[in-house]
């Protein structure tokens, strides 16, 4: 392959890949009949999908009478796998939340891996923060119900038109609703807490390790 073939190759399967194609999902007749297996390779690779893959563009194109290219789709996933695995790229894979589907060849594995765990690391972190910060949020809107609702029963408590049984049953219900809103008041202070320490927990992470490392 010259250099210029090459380049147009790789241009051509970062594309594929910038583009989100699906491979075996989305392939019709037009795309089994005319691809390039080892593009399609090139794309599950630099994915880092499982090798089962090619299973799943077999059967898309099996009604087509379309057999893949086994020989050209491994080498293109040969080389996308050694883009994938990158550290880099594992440490990216893991601050988003993804997943690794121990692809990467031996030689690049042990790297990958413990980059993608500290990517994963980062992401736990900052799952845990803004968990407790969602949390927080909707407490704090519980108690402005909740206060709401004091108010509106106190005032048919202290109304001249409720029957006697609405003002009990109001009554009842504010003393429900302050014990509530003590609760979530004491929730509140917990997760006020715990969100400084993973703020703190963060930010020391962050420190110790630049992120891409």
């Amino acid at each position: 392959m010259t250099v210029n073939a090459k380049s147009a190759w790789l241009t051509t399967a970062m594309a594929l890949v910038a583009l989100g194609l699906q491979g075996c999902a989305s392939m019709n007749k037009d795309e089994c009949l005319a691809v390039d297996w080892r593009t399609v390779g090139y794309e599950d690779g630099i994915a880092g999908r499982a090798g089962d893959r090619i299973a799943e563009h077999r059967k898309a194109c099996a009604k087509y009478g379309v057999t893949p290219d086994l020989r050209a789709y491994q080498s293109g996933r040969e080389q996308g796998l050694r883009e994938y695995c990158r550290p880099q790229n594992g440490y990216q894979v893991g601050e988003r939340g993804g997943k690794y589907a121990g692809v990467c060849p031996a030689d690049l594995e042990p790297f990958f891996v413990t980059a993608f765990e500290a990517g994963r690391e980062l992401y736990n972190l900052q799952s845990r923060l803004y968990a407790a910060s969602n949390r927080l949020d909707a407490a704090h809107r519980e108690i402005e119900r909740a206060e709401h609702e004091i108010v509106e029963q106190s005032a048919v408590i202290v109304s001249s038109d409720a029957t006697s049984e609405a003002r009990a049953q109001a009554l009842v219900s504010t003393k429900d609703l302050a014990e509530k809103v003590g609760r979530l008041k004491e929730e509140i202070a917990d997760l006020e807490r715990d969100k400084a320490r993973y703020e703190r927990d963060l930010a020391d992470y962050r420190a110790n390790r630049p992120p891409g490392a």
